[in-house]
């Protein structure tokens, strides 16, 4: 019971917005490249084949990063008792299950085309790399982004034999909405990373947060928009980027405050709920 508990740990399974926000750029490129008028076994199944990928993976990328920054999360407050960190699970037993989930997730990903299956292969090494880019940059946000919303390509490829403009716009949108949440996610640790020295947006941009966080959300509103405009939804659609906007720039950025870890967390947390908005925002483009 006491290596279960550990490994829920170790995995965060307990904190299961870290899979939701890896799940929704999935489910978002799927539900752009599906064609509604069949059936919808095929959408349903898809979407929990991504689901339990996103499980899976994300699950490994914790362990990954874990590893990777187990001398760095001694001296952070948050993280200093950490499964790895405490000793409480062996670097080679941590290894063990991260092959093992890696394997799992081959299992689902090989129900997709070949296609599917190259692309997420050629993502792998963004996992591994992305733990090591606090060191080096003040951009380790910007990989996460490239990495967590890498999904959405991968979703339009489930259905479709090849790449066009509407996910690649779709995709670099959402790198900047990850840009930005995860800049107020970063705000917990900030005094923390400053002593020890890893590098952050949420440092870099601490003098003015809310331009930064707007310029993001901006941008990704922008390329959402444009999205509409390739994929000719109807003005249905337009109506609901109203209420992303209002999400965005209300909920999240008017209330945030670089002090108040407890309402940070809570303001990343929201990004679960509007996920959600803007996979709703495209079935309502797609099917009315």
């Amino acid at each position: 019971m006491k290596q279960l508990n550990n490994f829920i740990e170790l995995t965060r399974l307990k904190k299961p917005i870290g899979i939701m926000l890896l799940f929704w750029p999935c489910a978002w490129g799927l539900t752009l490249a599906y064609d509604f008028s069949d059936n919808f076994n095929l959408y349903i199944f898809y979407l929990i084949l991504f689901f339990s990928g996103s499980i899976l993976m994300r699950s490994a990328g914790c362990i990954i990063n874990d590893i990777a920054d187990r001398n760095f999360d001694k001296k952070v407050k948050r993280t200093k008792n950490r499964p790895i960190t405490s000793g409480s699970i062996s670097i080679k037993l941590a290894i063990f299950y991260t092959v093992i989930l890696c394997f799992l997730a081959l299992l689902i990903l090989i129900n997709f085309n070949y296609l599917t299956i190259i692309l997420a292969m050629v993502s792998m090494p963004l996992i591994f790399i992305y733990p090591l880019m606090k060191r080096f940059t003040y951009w380790p946000q910007l990989f996460l982004g490239i990495t967590f919303n890498y999904g959405l390509l991968l979703g339009w490829t489930s259905i479709h034999d090849g790449l066009s403009l509407a996910p690649i716009i779709f995709y670099i949108g959402a790198i900047f909405w990850t840009l930005g949440y995860d800049t107020i996610y970063g705000f917990q640790d900030i005094k923390d990373d400053e002593i020890i020295g890893v590098k952050s947006t949420s440092i870099k941009f601490k003098k003015n947060p809310k331009l930064f966080l707007k310029t993001c959300y901006i941008t990704f509103i922008l390329f959402f928009g444009i999205l509409g405009i390739i994929m000719n939804f109807n003005y249905l659609y337009y109506l609901g980027l109203l209420i992303l906007v209002y999400q965005l720039f209300f909920l999240q950025i008017k209330k945030l405050n670089i002090l108040s870890s407890e309402k940070n967390l809570s303001i990343f947390k929201s990004n679960n709920f509007f996920g959600l908005l803007v996979l709703v925002n495209i079935l309502i483009g797609k099917i009315y």
